[in-house]
Parts: C-alpha cells; sequence; structure tokens
C-alpha cells in the first residue's frame, strides 16, 4: 500500500491558484523608467543628458507598468539616485496620484539645483502595493548654476598679474585659484597646463612646473560645453633671485649741485633695469642701465630710490631703498591763517617758522618789499596781500637761493552774512525736539567775495535768537533748543560786532506732539459673513477737533466720533493739531476665514494607548474643548488628549467662531497574526486584529479553508475566531483570510492553527 504523501494534491493546488488569482494575488511589474522627449519643445527627441539651469529645466520620463490595477490610493512617485546611481537616500522628483489605471504615462521633473555627475538613475515607487521599478540606465545629469568665465589669481587674491604672468622664483611653489565663484569648493573642475588636461579637481591647484594654466567648471562630457566657463591663462615661468642691491651706504647727504650717481651691484648678463624714487618710475626700463646720475641741480632730487632687475632666468627682483637727503632745502610754515579779516582798529600778528640753519627774512605786502621788516613776525593793521621770503645763509650748503612763504590775504569787511542750519537730524513733523546753530559766518568784501571766517568770529559776536520776529528771552547764545511743539515758526539770529550788525536767513520748525493717539476696535477685526459691524474708538474726545479717519490710507470720514467698520482694510485716524498731524496706530480688518484657526496636529490623532498627544490651536481670541457628551473638558489654546473618541473644539474671533471636529484613535502595535494554538489552554487560543481592522463595521472578514470554501464571514469583527465548537481535523491547518471595505481588498495572508 503506498504511504500517503504529506503534500496537497494537484486537485488542491489547482483550487488554490484560481482562488489568489480571484483576490488579487497576481503583482503588478513597474518596469524601468526611460529619459522620454519634452511635447513643449518643436522637433525634440528623448534626452540623453539633463544640461539644466535657471533658464531651462523641464525634463520628462516616460514609465509603463503591468496589472493588476493597483490600489485607488496609489500614488506613482520618481526618484533619482545620487552622482553614483546609488538610492541610499533618493530625491523624490515627482509624484502622481492619478495615473492608477494608465499602464503608460509620463512623469515631468526639474533637476535639483546641488545635482552634478554623470551616472545618475532613476526608478520609480508604488505606495499601494509598495514596489519599486528597476532603476533606469545611467544618465549625465548637471544643474549648471554658473556660466560665465572663471578668473583665476594667486592664492585667488582677486588680482590678475599685468600680462598675465607669474614667476616661480628659486623652485618655490605657487597656488593658483578660481576667485569669481561663489561657493567654489562645491564644483569640480578641469585644470590645463599648456592644454593638457591635469588630475587635479579643485577649485585650486599647486604649480611646480612652468606653463600656460587655466581652468574650466567640470559638469561632464556634455554638459560641460554648453556653460563657457574657461578662464584666463596665467603663464607661469620660473627664475632665479639675483640678490640685486645699490652699492653705497642706504643714506646720501647731498647740497644742491653735488654731483651724485646710483649704481647696481650687478651689472651684465643682459639684464633690464628700471629705476624708482619714491615708488615712481623715473629711468628704464633700460638693458644694461644699471647707472643712474641724479640731478641736484633741480628742486625736488630727494627721496628713496630703488632698483628693479629682469632678465633671462632672472626673477624680477627690486633692491632695498637708499634715502637721499637735500642738505640744502628749507621749509617755510606759515603760523597763521592764509586769509585774515581785519576788522577796523584791529591788529593782527603774521609769523612763520622755518627749517633754514641760519635764515634771513624779508616780508612783502601787495609784492613790494616792506622797509624794516627782517625778522620771522610782522604786526599788521593795514589789507593787502603778504608773504616772507627765506634765504639760508650758513650750514654746509649755504646758498643765496631764497624760499618765498604762502600768501596771507588781509581784507576789510563791508558786511557780514550769518547762515543758520539744523544742528541736529531733523524731519519735519517728526521730530519732537530739535537744536539749531549758526553754522557759518562769512565776511563779504565791497566785490561781493565771501570768506569763511566762523572759526575766527563765532564768539566775537552777541546773538539774539528771534521767533516769528520777536525776541526770545535769555537766548543769546550760538545755539537754540526748542524742546516742544509749543515753539512750532521761523527761527532767525541775529548779532552785533563793532558797527556792524547780522541777520541770518529764517528755519522753518514744526515739532510732532508729544501726544499719543491710538484706536481700539470693538468685537475683535475680523469681519463675519453677514454678521455686524466693527466699532472702531479714539484714545481721546474728538469733540472740538479736526480729524480725519482714513482706510487703506484714503480720507475715509471726518465726522463720527466712533467708525462703524463693515468692510476690510486697513483704519487709521489722524488728529491736525499745533501744524502737524497727531497719527494713531493701524488697525487691520480682515475678512472671516477659517484657515485662522490653526492646529498644531492633524484633526485624526493617532496615539499609543496609555500615551498622551497635546493639540495647540492659535489664531482665535478663546478656545472651548468638548468630549462627545458636550461636557467642556477646557478653555486653553491646547488639550491633551489619552483617550479615543470624537472632540469638539470651538474658537471664537470676535464675532464670529469655527468649530473642528477631532479624532483620536489607539495606533496598532502589533500586526496581523499568521499563526495561532488553538489548544485550549487561553494562551493565543483566537486570531486577534488589531484596532485597525477589528469591530469595525464596514470592515468584513471573510476565511477561507486549504479547498477554498468559506469557513466564516463577519464584519464588526469580534476577534472571536475559532469558536470553541470550531473543530480541525488535522494536527495543523493551513486557512486563508482576506479584509476588506466595501468590495476593496486591505489585507490577505494565510493562517496556520495548530491544536
Amino acid at each position: 500500500m503506498r504511504k500517503k504523501s504529506s503534500t496537497y494534491g494537484i486537485s488542491t493546488i489547482l483550487v488554490l491558484v484560481v482562488m489568489f488569482l480571484s483576490i488579487g494575488t497576481r503583482a503588478q511589474v513597474l518596469n524601468k523608467p526611460e529619459a522620454a522627449d519634452n511635447p513643449n519643445l518643436a522637433g525634440n527627441s528623448a534626452w540623453g543628458a539633463a544640461c539644466a539651469s535657471a533658464s531651462f529645466n523641464e525634463y520628462f520620463v516616460n514609465f509603463t507598468w503591468s496589472p493588476p490595477l493597483v490600489a485607488s490610493d496609489n500614488e506613482f512617485i520618481l526618484e533619482l539616485s545620487d552622482a553614483n546611481g546609488n538610492f541610499g537616500a533618493p530625491i523624490e522628483l515627482d509624484r502622481l496620484s492619478d495615473k492608477n489605471t494608465d499602464f503608460d504615462f509620463e512623469f515631468q521633473f526639474a533637476v535639483p539645483t546641488t545635482v552634478r555627475g554623470e551616472n545618475y538613475r532613476l526608478r520609480v515607487r508604488s505606495t499601494n502595493p509598495a514596489k519599486t521599478s528597476p532603476p533606469s540606465d545611467p544618465y549625465p545629469m548637471h544643474f549648471v548654476d554658473f556660466s560665465a568665465p572663471l578668473r583665476i589669481s594667486k592664492d585667488g587674491n582677486g588680482i590678475i598679474p599685468p600680462g598675465g604672468t607669474i614667476q616661480q622664483c628659486d623652485g618655490t611653489s605657487l597656488t593658483l585659484a578660481a576667485h569669481n565663484i561663489p561657493n567654489a569648493e562645491t564644483y569640480q573642475y578641469n585644470w590645463y597646463r599648456s592644454s593638457t588636461l591635469l588630475s587635479e579637481k579643485s577649485y585650486q591647484i599647486t604649480v611646480n612646473t612652468p606653463g600656460m594654466y587655466y581652468v574650466e567648471l567640470d559638469y561632464g562630457s556634455i554638459c560641460s560645453g554648453s556653460a563657457n566657463t574657461s578662464s584666463n591663462i596665467i603663464d607661469v615661468s620660473t627664475g632665479s633671485t639675483l640678490g640685486i642691491a645699490i652699492n653705497g651706504a642706504n643714506s646720501v647727504d647731498l647740497c644742491i649741485g653735488d654731483p651724485y650717481t646710483l649704481t647696481a651691484n650687478l651689472s651684465g648678463n643682459g639684464l633690464t633695469y628700471t629705476w624708482y624714487k619714491d615708488g615712481s618710475i623715473i629711468s628704464g626700463p633700460t638693458v644694461e642701465g644699471n647707472t643712474l646720475n641724479l640731478n641736484t641741480a633741480s628742486a625736488g632730487f630727494e627721496g628713496n630710490y630703488e632698483v628693479e632687475i629682469e632678465g633671462t632666468g632672472a626673477c624680477v627682483e627690486r633692491s632695498a631703498g637708499v634715502a637721499v637727503q637735500n642738505l640744502g632745502s628749507v621749509q617755510v610754515t606759515v603760523q597763521n591763517e592764509t586769509n585774515i579779516v581785519l576788522l577796523p582798529s584791529q591788529n593782527e600778528t603774521l609769523s612763520v617758522s622755518t627749517t633754514a640753519v641760519s635764515p634771513a627774512f624779508q616780508w612783502f605786502k601787495d609784492g613790494a618789499p616792506i622797509t624794516g621788516a627782517n625778522t620771522n613776525t610782522l604786526a599788521i593793521s593795514d589789507t593787502g596781500t603778504y608773504f616772507v621770503r627765506v634765504t639760508e645763509t650758513g650750514g654746509s650748503c649755504a646758498s643765496s637761493s631764497s624760499i618765498d612763504s604762502e600768501t596771507t590775504t588781509v581784507v576789510s569787511p563791508n558786511s557780514f552774512e550769518f547762515i543758520i542750519d539744523y544742528a541736529t537730524a531733523y524731519t519735519e513733523c517728526s521730530n519732537t525736539e530739535t537744536t539749531l546753530d549758526i553754522a557759518t559766518i562769512n565776511a563779504v568784501g565791497s566785490s561781493g567775495t565771501k570768506t569763511d571766517v566762523t572759526a575766527d568770529l563765532a564768539n566775537a559776536f552777541a546773538y539774539q535768537w528771534r521767533l516769528d520776529g520777536t525776541d526770545l528771552t535769555g537766548e543769546t547764545s550760538r545755539t537754540l533748543t526748542i524742546a516742544d511743539n509749543s515753539g512750532n515758526g521761523n527761527y532767525t539770529l541775529t548779532g552785533t560786532l563793532d558797527a556792524f550788525n547780522v541777520s541770518s536767513n529764517s528755519l522753518t520748525v514744526r515739532l510732532a506732539t508729544n501726544e499719543t493717539l491710538s484706536i481700539t476696535a470693538t468685537g475683535g477685526t475680523v469681519i463675519c459673513p453677514a454678521n455686524s459691524t466693527i466699532v472702531l474708538d479714539a484714545s481721546q474726545d474728538l469733540t472740538g477737533e479736526t480729524f480725519q479717519w482714513t482706510k487703506d490710507g484714503s480720507p475715509f470720514d471726518s465726522s463720527s466720533n466712533s467708525l462703524n467698520v463693515s468692510e476690510t482694510g486697513v483704519y487709521q485716524l489722524s488728529i491736525t493739531t499745533e501744524d502737524c498731524p497727531l497719527v494713531s496706530n493701524e488697525i487691520t480688518v480682515v475678512p472671516f476665514d477659517e484657515s485662522l484657526l490653526v492646529l498644531d496636529r492633524p484633526e485624526n490623532i493617532v496615539i499609543i494607548e496609555g500615551e498622551q498627544e497635546t493639540v495647540t490651536a492659535s489664531g482665535a481670541q478663546s478656545y472651548q474643548w468638548f468630549d462627545a457628551n458636550n461636557i467642556l473638558l477646557s478653555s486653553q489654546d491646547a488639550f491633551t488628549f489619552e483617550l479615543e473618541g470624537q472632540y469638539l473644539l470651538t474658537a471664537d474671533f470676535g464675532n464670529c467662531s469655527v468649530s473642528r471636529v477631532l479624532t483620536v484613535e489607539y495606533r496598532d502595535t502589533f500586526a496581523i497574526p499568521n499563526v495561532i494554538t488553538a489548544n485550549g489552554d487561553g494562551i493565543n487560543d483566537l486570531w486577534v486584529l488589531p484596532n485597525t481592522f477589528s469591530r469595525d463595521p464596514d470592515v468584513l472578514v471573510t476565511i477561507f479553508d486549504e479547498r477554498g470554501r468559506e469557513v466564516f464571514s463577519q464584519t464588526n469583527y469580534e476577534n472571536n475566531w475559532p469558536e470553541s465548537t470550531t473543530s480541525f481535523s488535522q494536527q495543523s491547518m493551513i486557512f486563508y483570510y482576506k479584509l476588506s471595505r466595501e468590495g476593496q481588498n486591505l489585507r490577505q495572508g494565510t493562517i496556520t492553527v495548530i491544536r
């Protein structure tokens, strides 16, 4: 007799296959996405590389998949790998929820601005069922956000060398770097030496070999050509320092006319010499020009001299300086002002200082020498133009040459002019205090010429401030401070000196009031649909005042002490007082919108049994939280939930209110079991479903035996299968379950019953 096999028969297997096909066990097949043409571009074909930029960033990929249909809430998601084709942290490019019955469609996406690489891949993921397509072929993808020519310089200092040439001296290395690209370290680069591509990919390169260097951004084999980032060329040459210097002492003292030649310590070898005085070129560049003859007969020969050399195999090198002093140089400095206003019966003293060792002085007036005026000072009482001639008569470089001082012009005024101004920052009807000051005093000559004598005469005048033509008692200083708007008006300043009487220009002062005007809104600032108006009130009585209500900056009402508002807008009140308006705060009236109530959590709240979740509301003036029995739980802006159920939140916005229903459910903490032990020991005897599916009148639970026959079907499942009367013919049996809602399959799988 043949031994009974433990496996199922062919007929059983066929029944199972038919059953699984009938309940949706076939798997969808997601195919790899492929590049597609852009329907918005005429004559276009599928892209082979994505070279995106700010001016163009629109790409399409084609995607196909095979039935059976996915769930109605499924979404297809297009994802991008990293630059090496890995999907460890994919980037979502597009998400579609309306293609669940379309087996051939296209995604549209934009290349992220951080993407740069040659081996990006795409894939498509579905959410219900959760499946992932194979990755696409690799594509070069670059976001070309910098497309201007690069600029390179030594150490990236931003200074491109003259002629584009840099020398490497004595075998030292140097660094070239791009200096005009933001976030330079985030890109890859192609460096070239004399048109040969180098291995360095950073924004800077250390150079040890002569050649012509330039760089471009590396946007890959295809996209680099669309960027045009090739930089300037820097020609790096090599050479040695030779130790250039000027022979002799580093400081030389000469008199006018003394012959002197500066000589470099190097000569021959075809070197080119350039001579400098005080940093400026005075001779050269000249081949073999290693000497410089000083012309000490001309004025200003003194200074700091240097020589610079260059030549084949030699680095550009400049010597230390040699200081040449002029022992015969005489300086004359005027000690007094160069413009003097001489008042009647007033005397002034002119004086000079000099560096001459043994000076001789001669003063001049209007170009003619003054008899007996032979010292460094001169007392004057007449108008005119004065200077002094100083002659060096001693020392090692004594000569008969002379130096004339600057001229001093002495005038007698016909009149004076006062100019007053605001001494501090001032804006009309904005400042609550300001200070006025005399800014300029001009002496006016007979021809109308003006000389600024503020520093000389500011303290010599007697002053009087006036407001609207009336003297201000006690205000006789150079400055005047107006501290409140009671002093608004036109100000002038008068002054007297000897027989001169002066009146200034006029300045208008309009200070803002120190009072504060505010408006408030009764009933909130939200206009409810078909609801009562909002009343705006002022903080002070408007009776007898000249006032104006405005809406959105335009005049609105000038007669109502309280303003009834039924329209949205920005409202403000101003009162005209003391020449300047008194302006209130703004009140913005907005339309009612339920979105004004903001919750920091979704309205469907899932918590783990035994834990808590706090929801905070904002945007309203007051709040009330109720349970399902309409019992008030809290009047705060936040409430902490710990029990399942439905809750009501009402929020008031003045005359308006909003209601929100919040549902709290316990989170399932376990999965659907696939094994139970129906042995009557009270442990795992029943097939217990998570809260998501049990005790739900809309969820149908159906169980089939191994032959596909229905053995149990129930909505509002009470976790009560198998019942105590259920018998099992074998030690271990397999059943199949299906969970559905309104005909849609939710879950399916197997249950192994061990007895």
